[in-house]
């Protein structure tokens, strides 16, 4: 037994990354998990999956209605799927604009408006639900080539307080957790499409002060701590997990 036996979490972006490594964890503390996601979670792992594509209203509801019917109803909403974008303020048309930010904070937006329903009667009923979304270091700090990638964090970000001051009085918590460049597929394909893969590999390790890049699983271990009811006096916070990013200034080694 432990504090997630009996609860029910839906975990977006749950097919690959951060977000699979949340599922499978909360799944192995016991939580039921369901996975939301373009592509089907992979076997095995005793994860529900439910397909959807978060720019589609139509479809996020529908998803999330099929995921609180299998678990039986909704206590953790993790809003995690998420896209990349790389280049300055110049570097991205409009259209490039629309679709990160559609992705990144209206998806955020529709998941979680159709979750509310669910995460209001686990409220009632076991007196707390929660929602955690995945944030960034670019959502806080200033990152060269990330103009649009940033912009779409920092409004998760401030959408995540919003967000909590809406819902503390139900007894829904919302945090986030701001990652700092973590060992991902994206990031990979990144790294694969740079001119020399290993140097760069090098400079984003460096660029965080503990020297290596964030792991999925040292993210989602965040993730679940603030989906735990452990964590129920807990809400409208950031919770880093970026190798010192945020806070640490050191100086050159010698």
């Amino acid at each position: 037994m432990t504090e997630f036996t009996g609860l029910a979490a839906l975990v977006t972006g749950g097919a690959s990354g951060i977000g699979l490594a949340t599922a499978t964890m909360l799944a192995g503390r016991g939580a039921h998990v369901a996975v939301l996601d373009r592509d089907p979670a992979g076997p095995g792992a005793g994860l529900v999956s439910v397909i959807a594509d978060v720019t589609d209203d139509e479809a996020v509801r529908r998803a999330v209605g099929e995921a609180a019917v299998a678990l039986g109803g909704l206590d953790i909403l993790v809003n995690n799927a998420g896209i990349g974008a790389a280049g300055t303020v110049a570097d991205n048309p409009d259209a490039e604009w629309h679709r990160v930010l559609d992705v990144n904070v209206v998806g955020m937006a529709r998941t979680s408006r159709a979750a509310l329903p669910h995460l209001r009667r686990a409220a009632a009923v076991r007196g707390q639900a929660a929602i955690v979304n995945t944030c960034s270091i670019a959502g806080i700090a200033g990152l060269p080539q990330r103009a649009l990638y940033s912009a779409s964090k920092g409004a998760v970000y401030a959408l995540t307080l919003a967000m909590a001051a809406d819902h503390v009085r139900e007894n829904i918590r919302v945090n986030c957790v701001t990652p700092g460049t973590a060992d991902t597929p994206w990031v990979g394909r990144l790294l694969d499409a740079a001119p020399d893969p290993a140097a760069e590999r090098a400079a984003l390790e460096a660029r965080q002060p503990m020297g290596r890049l964030v792991s999925a699983q040292e993210v989602a271990a965040a993730i679940v701590y603030l989906a735990s009811p452990l964590a129920g006096a807990t809400t409208g916070i950031a919770l880093g997990v970026d190798g010192g990013m945020a806070g640490l200034r050191l100086r050159p080694a010698k």
